[in-house]
């Protein structure tokens, strides 16, 4: 089965008994059938262990279990490399364990990507998800964020990458992507240091700056809201400020290392550190900012994705 596989899944997963099975669902859902799915074990002590095995046992050849050595927490950038380094597919695909798919996401984002040789990746949007709950309340507060970016749309490098820095284009979720895996094996992956928060960003620095990306505004995917998730747990501790500082960081040492020049880049990249490194001055910039769009009746607030 493995030799003729368009598109390598990877699901890393921690200690996700609650959501791991509707995500791996999800996958058995797809319209598109040339798939292998690798689930990977971060060193968990509950029983999505067990239910990985078992969806191994009922799907081989399918299904594949991936662990490090001696059961370790390395973190969701070296799960998600450990499973890159298993991959025979020509296309990479994420989606964290507690998120799902639309059915036709793989089928449809396949046939962009076979439209357009010259893209390294695609994304698209996702429906931000609270209603899983059943709650009336929370059904409320799903939503879909503004790409802002035009439909469609082939972006060549690095044009992207002011726009995420400076939040003037929505950050994709990591279930909303499918890569082209010589472009991912060209950059070196994912950084397995990295925190799990911002280490989607790392990846898309690399792939904006290395080949063209395709930007649909379909949405293929349900991105759970919870209380539980890396990028909640790192705003209520105030672990998202220092990830975002460890990511500006790390992408100047990046652009530099990779030679970058580009000067948008770098006025986006500084802008921000400077920022970070002067959080009065910027929340009172802030405040002006919000002041002139209440009176011009826009709004530039987009969602953040980190994790």
């Amino acid at each position: 089965m493995r030799s003729n596989t368009r598109v390598s899944v990877v699901i890393p997963f921690l200690n996700a008994g609650r959501f791991i099975e509707e995500s791996v669902d999800s996958v058995l859902a797809q319209t598109f059938d040339s798939y292998e799915l690798l689930l990977v074990d971060d060193g968990s002590t509950d029983e999505s262990t067990g239910i990985a095995r078992q969806y191994v046992a009922r799907h081989p050849g399918r299904i594949h279990y991936l662990e490090h050595e001696r059961h370790q927490n390395r973190g969701i950038s070296a799960s998600r490399n450990l499973g890159l380094r298993h991959t025979r597919g020509e296309y990479f695909a994420l989606l964290d364990a507690d998120d799902v798919w639309l059915p036709h996401k793989l089928e449809e984002q396949v046939s962009i990507l076979d439209s357009h040789r010259e893209a390294g990746m695609l994304y698209g949007n996702s429906l931000y998800w609270s209603s899983w709950t059943g709650r009336p309340e929370d059904k409320e507060r799903d939503y879909m964020p503004k790409l802002r970016v035009p439909p469609n749309s082939l972006m060549p490098p690095p044009a992207l990458l002011p726009l995420f820095l400076m939040g003037k284009a929505s950050v994709p979720c990591p279930c909303s992507i499918l890569a082209r895996r010589t472009v991912l094996e060209r950059v070196g992956g994912f950084e397995d240091g990295a925190s799990n928060l911002y280490e989607d960003q790392v990846l898309y620095a690399k792939m904006i700056l290395a080949a063209p990306v395709f930007v649909a505004h379909d949405c293929w995917a349900r991105y759970r809201q919870h209380p539980e998730s890396s990028c909640a747990v790192g705003e209520r501790t105030g672990e998202s400020d220092i990830a975002r500082v460890t990511y500006l960081n790390w992408l100047a040492r990046y652009l530099t290392a990779q030679g970058v020049q580009d000067a948008e880049v770098w006025a986006a990249l500084r802008y921000e550190l400077w920022a970070c490194r002067h959080p009065v001055l910027w929340s009172l910039h802030q405040r002006a900012q919000r002041a002139l769009q209440r009176v011009s009746g826009t709004s530039s607030q987009l969602p953040q994705h980190t994790a």
